[in-house]
């Protein structure tokens, strides 16, 4: 849900239902690295609700394509650790075989 003026795109509040600090501090964290946003933050309403609202404030885009743009490249950076870790657990794997295959053999 976004909430904001009609006039003014580049300042909005957006509220993520059912989220909790790990998604807000990673967007926040994505949204503070692109050069378009001059202010960002995130606060949590109530402990005991799973609500979440990040205020975005731009240098001229309207907030909620920046939104947009940082959630992209924050699936992209999971998408990459997750191929990252994936290869290791293979590599891992592999290597723990050559050892077994190596201790069998002597």
């Amino acid at each position: 849900m976004e909430h904001g003026s009609y006039i003014d795109l580049r300042c909005s509040t957006f509220s993520l239902m059912d989220e909790d600090h790990t998604l807000a501090n990673a967007v926040r964290f994505t949204l503070n690295k692109d050069p378009r946003v001059e202010f960002c933050g995130y606060s949590i309403p109530h402990p005991s609700e799973k609500k979440v609202n990040i205020r975005v404030q731009t240098t001229g885009d309207p907030a909620k394509e920046v939104l947009k743009d940082s959630l992209h490249d924050l699936i992209l950076m999971c998408r990459h650790v997750r191929s990252t870790f994936d290869k290791a657990v293979i590599d891992f794997k592999s290597s723990e075989e050559m050892i077994t295959e190596n201790f069998l053999c002597v």
